[in-house]
């Protein structure tokens, strides 16, 4: 039998393997509304189940910009939190500095790679090592449209081109409502932009213009279309319209003043808490032309070097559970996106995000899949918010020409 010193000493080298193992995780992100902070307290109770510590380090503010500048300032100190909240071509800036860990380990474990689209993996690396972990997709080229308000104007169903997205609006409009709900940011001027380029130009275009930035096509025949058929459907918003935030503008569409929103999927998290169903109360299609085609705005956590081992273990853990399909289920039932991985089981979400989950899994296949730039996955973000000033500009004021428009997104895009 063994003595209790003995007991003691063996007690003692468990407590002390257990400690190794588990270790302190610190993620800084800007989830702190509803739904994203339940969704943040279901990832701080998966990590706590496997023993590590949760340190939360959430900073207010929607957009990220709050959160970019006090991780700046600990990254500098030298003192980074395990994971930050981080998308698009500014994982790859900060990759570049030499300060986010190579997680390769945990996505080969994982199978990430057969888990992703490669469109969407690419982003997530750094000169093809993983650097970062997706959260989840938001499809950005979406039309909604409350149905009580297309049945009052005679509009049968969703529109699918852009003729008939001006005819169904011409038919609101003579019924006394506002077709468009729009608001005065240039983030959802570009959104609208974004999906009638895909929607007149199709997704090689889109990709060559906005993507690849090129000048062909920036100033080709289909750019100049995209300009005309954008500058049309301003003719469909309200003059109160400048200064809306996106979440009034949807409002609008609720509660029957206006007939479609262009807005990215968090806008069904405002139908829904509104207590309204799709299908029946709100209506969701892919914007005019664009069903072949899917934009995507995926939100990720990019993981910094750490020197303690425990700490890098709680890192791995970390992102191992939030690429699982229980996080990932969870997570994008309350923020209205869909899951990243591509075999999840969708029976507990509804129709729109069902179509949504079948178009990311086709357009991965046939090339139709591209990053939104107008939500900072394209490009680097100094180009992007040039484009997107140049976009506003001829929105708001109609004395800027086709012509001038076309040449001024053309200059913003060189200027990389």
């Amino acid at each position: 039998m063994l003595k209790l010193s003995q007991m003691a000493a063996a007690m003692t080298l468990v407590f002390a393997g257990a400690a190794a193992m588990a270790g302190e995780v610190e993620v800084l992100h800007y989830w702190t509304s509803g739904g994203e902070a339940k969704s943040v307290a279901e990832l701080k109770k998966i990590m706590e189940s496997k023993g590590h510590v949760w340190k939360d380090f959430a900073v207010a503010g929607g957009g990220g910009d709050n959160a970019a500048t006090v991780l700046k300032s600990r990254v500098v100190s030298g003192n980074p939190p395990a994971a930050a909240q981080i998308k698009g071509p500014a994982i790859q800036e900060w990759a570049s500095e030499g300060v986010l860990a190579n997680i390769d380990g945990v996505a080969k474990e994982e199978k990430w790679d057969s888990l992703l689209p490669k469109v969407v993996a690419d982003v997530m690396k750094y000169k093809g090592n993983y650097v970062a972990v997706p959260v989840n997709v938001h499809r950005v080229n979406w039309l909604w449209a409350n149905a009580a308000v297309l049945k009052k104007a005679g509009v049968a169903g969703m529109p699918k081109t852009w003729d008939e997205f001006f005819a169904a609006a011409d038919k609101v409009k003579k019924a006394g409502l506002i077709p468009v709900a729009h608001g005065g940011q240039n983030w959802q001027d570009f959104t609208t932009f974004e999906s009638v380029v895909l929607g007149v130009g199709g997704a090689k275009f889109y990709n060559d213009a906005f993507v690849k930035l090129d000048q062909k096509a920036l100033t080709s025949d289909t750019m100049k279309k995209s300009l005309e058929t954008f500058r049309k459907v301003k003719t469909y918003i309200d003059p109160a319209a400048p200064g809306r935030d996106w979440n009034l503008a949807t409002a609008m569409v609720i509660q029957g003043k206006a007939a479609f929103q262009f807005m990215g999927d968090w806008a069904k998290g405002e139908f829904v808490a509104a207590g309204k169903a799709p299908g029946k109360d709100f209506l969701c299609a892919a914007a005019p032309g664009s069903a072949n085609a899917f934009t995507f705005n995926v939100d990720s956590f990019a993981m910094f070097k750490l020197k303690d081992a425990g700490a890098q273990k709680a890192q791995a853990d970390l992102a191992a559970a939030i690429m699982g399909t229980e996080f990932q289920e969870v997570f994008n039932l309350n923020k209205g996106s869909i899951p990243v991985r591509l075999n999840m089981n969708m029976a507990k979400f509804d129709d729109c995000a069902k179509l949504s989950a079948k178009d990311f899994v086709d357009t991965a296949k046939t090339g139709g899949l591209v990053p939104s730039i107008a939500h900072g996955m394209a490009v680097a973000p100094a180009v992007e918010g040039g484009i997107k000033d140049a976009v506003s500009q001829f929105w708001n004021d109609d004395k800027i020409s086709v012509a001038d428009a076309q040449k001024n997104i053309a200059a913003a895009a060189k200027a990389k």
